[in-house]
């Protein structure tokens, strides 16, 4: 018994169609696909924020929205910038979640520094002038 003449190639063992074609492996695309859609949603608008971001046609763009493509690298590291969650997407697909740890705590620290700006500001604001004093003569101001 001979192989037929389209090739030696099984179905199931590496994506052969029968039609001379191989069917792509679109875990990548599929992944920035749900990834984009969750953290954008499946709209006109979210692709062209992400058209800006990238500096891609929004063509290309509604493409890894579909799963169809996925980004080439200079958009990916495009994405990456502009977006938390397709960052943490690429670390688990790197198998480096425990580096997404140190992202978060990173904006943690700087939220934390926001706020405590914004409390300065508020006590500063709130302090008596050294003229004014209260009525029964007690002293409220803040040392530090």
């Amino acid at each position: 018994m001979s192989f037929p003449k389209k090739g030696k190639f099984f179905p199931k063992d590496n994506g052969y169609t029968g039609n001379g074609r191989h069917e792509p492996n679109n875990w990548f695309a599929a992944e920035i696909a749900s990834t984009l859609k969750r953290s954008l949603g499946d709209s006109r608008a979210g692709a062209k924020i992400v058209a800006s971001w990238t500096g891609a046609n929004e063509k290309t763009v509604k493409n890894w929205f579909a799963g169809r493509y996925g980004p080439s690298g200079e958009h990916l590291v495009a994405l990456a910038r502009h977006s938390d969650e397709v960052l943490g997407m690429f670390l688990a697909m790197a198998g480096r979640e425990e580096l997404m740890v140190a992202v978060k705590l990173a904006a943690a620290e700087q939220a934390i520094e926001e706020l405590l700006v914004a409390v300065r500001r508020l006590t500063a604001d709130d302090e008596p002038d050294a003229t004014e004093a209260s009525p029964d003569g007690a002293d409220f101001t803040v040392r530090q």
